[in-house]
């Protein structure tokens, strides 16, 4: 397990895009925002969260260069190495970011005002697959082996059912989570991990047919994404509380400017690292990740 997390923290390759926006010139050196692949493409992506990119540079007087991350992965490797100053990241890479190389949560995203989700196991309604049991011999899909609800909780939630993945399914894969719902809605797969909102993001925009999919287990309440700041530029706590409150100004003027975010995410709440436990907790008890 030690050399799954140097590998994921030292080895990944991190491809990524740069945008630069600038403020007013000043002395400072532009602020490298990291943000993972939230959408099916890098282009897209980029589009996605260019409005914030643009947001956090105009009130923070800072010039800001968005960097798209192939992976959840090397989002968590980038900060972690300083190759990105801020990121938008998912639970379980900030854990790792946290613990391997001391970055800090500042602010929790909002989705539809809530500051937590769930992971989820999803499968086709006519596979005839109604519980964990069912799945012993079919084929499962993780995520990323950087993805909080794709890959860490569910294996936690396996190895508390004395369940090991490679012995209890026939195969597993570990691919992107819009795959994993379109490769089960088509019954190319038998189950897979998700979580929720993407679930019924993807039902929404028509990519999958919510009679092609069921829910089998779900999770407890988790964190959702966090930004997150590198060890260097926490330490200046005038900016981290300058970067907090213009954090939490975006709830509010997503009333004039909606596209700052995508749609049903509704702000941030600043949050501290000890909201993040439960993460931490599991990337423990899996072996995953080793106390510092």
């Amino acid at each position: 397990m030690r050399k799954l997390l140097i590998f994921i923290l030292m080895s990944v390759g991190v491809a990524t895009s740069a945008l630069t926006f600038a403020a007013s010139p000043d002395k400072h050196p532009p602020l490298r925002f990291g943000v993972g692949m939230f959408q099916p493409d890098r282009e897209k992506n980029d589009a996605t969260y260019r409005p914030l990119a643009e947001y956090l540079s105009a009130k923070l007087n800072r010039r800001v260069e968005l960097r798209t991350v192939d992976s959840w992965e090397g989002l968590a490797k980038s900060l972690a190495n300083g190759e990105t100053d801020m990121a938008l990241m998912g639970p379980w890479g900030y854990v790792l970011a946290n613990n391997e190389a001391g970055a800090q949560v500042v602010s929790t995203i909002l989705y539809d005002d809530k500051p937590e989700y769930f992971g989820i196991i999803v499968t086709h309604p006519n596979s005839c697959i109604n519980t964990i049991a069912d799945l012993k011999g079919k084929t499962f899909a993780f995520g990323d082996k950087g993805s909080t609800s794709g890959y860490l909780i569910p294996r936690h939630f396996f190895m508390t059912q004395g369940i090991t993945p490679e012995k209890y399914f026939k195969k597993v894969i570990y691919t992107k989570h819009q795959a994993i719902e379109t490769q089960v809605a088509q019954g190319m797969l038998d189950a897979g991990a998700d979580y929720n909102r993407n679930r019924n993001a993807m039902i929404a925009q028509g990519l999958i047919k919510a009679e092609q999919s069921k829910i089998i287990w779900q999770s407890d309440p988790l964190p959702n994404d966090a930004f997150a700041v590198g060890r260097t530029l926490f330490s200046n706590k005038e900016f981290v509380t300058q970067l907090q409150q213009v954090l939490e100004s975006i709830g509010p003027a997503l009333k004039q400017s909606p596209n700052l975010l995508p749609t049903h995410y509704t702000g941030f709440v600043t949050r501290d690292n000890a909201f993040y436990k439960p993460i931490r907790d599991a990337g423990l008890a899996t072996g995953v990740l080793r106390p510092r």
